[in-house]
């Protein structure tokens, strides 16, 4: 509560002074609206912003999301089983982070095209390496006595990763998460600034275009809070899925 109220309280002095530089300093509208420009234009803009764009840009992230913890987690658990498809796959996953992502993204449109599968292809791009990087980390940080004591009592593989390497491995795997949510809500706006027909990265692209900065402003402040509310579903998720592994281990259930 101490520390909402204190963000609360520090993003409405930014904003009182935004807006007191736009007034006193006598900024030009188109280069920098003041807040309240950029809330009015929201509020003329909310059927198209609220009920159009944000809607489209929203499925291509929690489709583009979904799609990199699928496969992020079961290549992380592959990697971590077998020695010959670690050696193989994780250099060219760490080789794929060396290309400025953004320089890829018109190559994943190039392939998929321009409709919704191109969207979360790029999307994909941004979240699947802090993914499966942090969940491979996870399960390599499981700790080894704990797995000779299973391995003494006769678990089987199975038993081992679901009764202590994956509840093990959630932290780390919650902090990729975390990263590959707010990533999410940028690979979907690239992808939608490279061809789309709808959402908010082309709402913002075309604003821009034309000049109309209050309604630029606008989008990227839609933008902004998904990707907050993203993080924060993250944490709440953490949440609710971590206290067991603080309190009682998971080899004692």
């Amino acid at each position: 509560m101490t520390r909402g109220v204190w963000f609360g309280i520090s993003i409405a002095l930014f904003f009182v002074a935004w807006e007191a530089v736009c007034r006193l300093l006598a900024v030009p509208p188109f280069i920098l609206p003041p807040p309240s420009a950029v809330v009015l234009a929201l509020w003329e803009l909310r059927g198209a912003l609220l009920g159009l764009h944000l809607w489209a840009t929203l499925k291509e992230v929690l489709l583009g999301l979904s799609v990199s913890i699928v496969f992020g987690v079961l290549l992380a658990f592959a990697m971590k089983m077998s020695r010959v498809v670690e050696r193989l796959v994780y250099p060219y996953i760490v080789i794929s982070q060396t290309i400025p992502i953004i320089a890829l993204s018109p190559v994943f449109i190039l392939w998929f095209g321009y409709d919704l599968s191109g969207k979360i292809a790029v999307t994909i791009l941004f979240t699947f390496f802090p993914i499966v990087v942090n969940m491979y980390d996870g399960l390599r940080s499981t700790d080894k006595e704990m797995l000779q004591l299973l391995k003494t009592m006769g678990a089987t593989r199975w038993q081992m990763f679901t009764k202590l390497q994956l509840p093990s491995s959630l932290p780390h795997f919650f902090s990729g998460l975390k990263v590959a949510a707010t990533y999410s809500v940028a690979g979907a706006t690239i992808g939608e600034w490279l061809g789309a027909s709808e959402g908010l990265g082309y709402f913002g692209r075309r604003a821009s275009g034309n000049f109309q900065a209050p309604a630029l402003f606008a989008s990227v402040l839609l933008l902004s809070v998904l990707g907050m509310l993203l993080f924060w579903l993250v944490g709440r998720i953490e949440r609710r899925l971590s206290p067991h592994t603080k309190t009682k281990h998971p080899i004692s259930r």
